[in-house]
């Protein structure tokens, strides 16, 4: 399940992520690569300990827990700590699929990565190329968003960043373990949470059609939930 997220940082948030980038060092990425992905990864990135990788991850996060949208699509258990990546002409990440478990820097914990997210923090008219490509259930999807936006997608999907051709693409990615780890199971749940919200938009809460809904949405989640 693809799911845009728009504003999840405003224009003020993004404005400070990029200052405090500005003046950030950047690594080679493949520093956060398995053996595999390193060897189709070809950008840079804020180093995971960095005072402005931790700064910014925090705004990121508050952010996230403000959005319900995200809450929504992705049932979140844990969040690790987002990172940011930036992609110079002729950088890319050929094809992969990510890693199935992360540790926490510093923690002591690991997640699953169920849901993988980008965070695109340059404006689509300051950069050519740079698309993220997601072999999503119902076929190749091309992503490329305003500064500000998000994307989620199941960490299980094979993906690219296409080569930059002009400017620079700077975004923070991260990934989520779900309450909810099957897929099809959560992108169920997302469309039936949508359909209450509709509902509530035209009926009473107490309507017959709503609270049944609501039940069978709250008894699903019951039944396959992991906490």
């Amino acid at each position: 399940m693809l799911v845009h997220i728009p504003n999840v940082l405003t224009s003020e948030e993004v404005a400070h992520c990029r200052q405090v980038l500005e003046a950030a060092a950047w690594v080679d990425g493949r520093v956060t690569a398995g053996d595999q992905s390193a060897k189709a990864k070809h950008n840079l990135q804020v180093p995971q300990d960095s005072p402005a990788g931790r700064e910014l991850g925090e705004l990121i996060l508050r952010a996230l827990g403000r959005n319900p949208l995200f809450n929504t699509a992705t049932l979140p258990l844990k969040v690790f700590p987002p990172l940011f990546n930036r992609y110079d002409v002729g950088m890319s990440f050929h094809a992969h699929v990510d890693n199935a478990i992360r540790p926490v820097p510093g923690a002591g914990v690991r997640i699953r990565t169920d849901v993988s997210s980008t965070l695109f923090l340059t404006p689509p008219e300051e950069y050519d190329g740079g698309e993220l490509v997601i072999e999503d259930t119902y076929g190749t999807q091309r992503v490329k968003l305003p500064a500000g936006d998000m994307v989620v997608y199941p960490a299980t999907s094979l993906h690219r960043v296409e080569p930059v051709t002009r400017g620079s693409r700077w975004s923070s990615f991260f990934w989520t373990q779900s309450m909810v780890k099957d897929d099809g199971q959560r992108r169920l749940l997302f469309e039936m949470d949508m359909a209450i919200m509709r509902l509530r938009a035209d009926l009473p809460d107490s309507h017959p059609g709503v609270l049944g809904v609501t039940a069978a949405y709250n008894n699903l989640l019951r039944q396959w939930v992991e906490i």
